[in-house]
């Protein structure tokens, strides 16, 4: 996950990276100005953090001009207005959720990841693939409730393909979230790096990783194929299944 603080207050900053270092977060901050607009809309953020500290009119603009520069990306506002209407017209201009300050760096985090889980689609903290199971709150992934030992940039490779289950996911996007443009290695890396977690995944299910390689794009991450075995074996005990309430009845 990497998330956009913006934010001109050097004590929320603090706060804020404090509590998404906990948690092995990659972060940026910028104060959401022409360089907070070039950020959004350059780099793939998970989630905005807004802090408006200036004039409630200038947070409504920003808004506005986020969702007119097409930046999709979920606004996270963290703000001193306490009224009802406020946070209303926040949600009204584009916001995604809003947290009044202060704060308590738990609930933070909570309402991140639950709205980083929604706008990907996912109702649940946990996300299932075939046998393998990714918790996004705890950061453990296990196989038949067994877990995985897994580095910390293998997480976050096997994370951002769980959110985005389904949707090819290209190696520039694996970088953007692992590095951050800090020393960023040659592309070819992730294909090591995906590599190894995919010898992983395998041992730990005893043959299956569901990564795909998507050539010339990236990797996806889908649910495994049910063997012909398994779907006429499935076939025949739901029609046993069948008859048998047939029968009862």
């Amino acid at each position: 996950m990497r998330v956009l603080i913006a934010c001109v207050d050097v004590f929320t900053i603090a706060r804020i990276k404090l509590t998404l270092a906990k948690e092995k977060i990659m972060h940026d901050t910028t104060d959401l100005g022409e360089d907070g607009l070039h950020l959004a809309k350059l780099y793939d953020y998970d989630i905005v953090l807004y802090d408006v500290t200036r004039s409630e009119i200038d947070g409504y603009k920003m808004l506005q001009r986020l969702r007119n520069a097409q930046v999709d990306t979920p606004i996270l506002i963290l703000s001193g207005l306490g009224e009802l209407d406020q946070r209303i017209k926040f949600l009204r201009f584009g916001a995604d959720d809003v947290l009044t300050k202060p704060f308590d760096g738990g609930e933070l985090l909570a309402r991140i990841q639950a709205i980083v889980r929604r706008s990907n689609g996912h109702s649940q903290s946990t996300i299932r693939t075939g046998r393998l199971v990714v918790n996004l709150n705890t950061r453990v992934v296990s196989v038949d409730d067994q877990p995985v030992k897994l580095t910390n940039r293998e997480y976050a490779i096997l994370e951002l393909l769980s959110l985005r289950k389904g949707t090819t996911v290209s190696r520039e996007s694996f970088l953007n979230q692992l590095y951050g443009g800090v020393d960023e290695p040659e592309l070819k890396s992730m294909d090591v790096l995906i590599c190894k977690l995919r010898k992983k995944l395998a041992r730990a299910t005893g043959g299956s990783h569901c990564i795909e390689a998507v050539w010339g794009r990236g990797y996806v991450l889908r649910d495994p194929t049910p063997r012909s075995g398994d779907v006429a074996q499935n076939a025949s005990r739901d029609a046993a299944a069948a008859r048998h309430g047939v029968g009862a009845n």
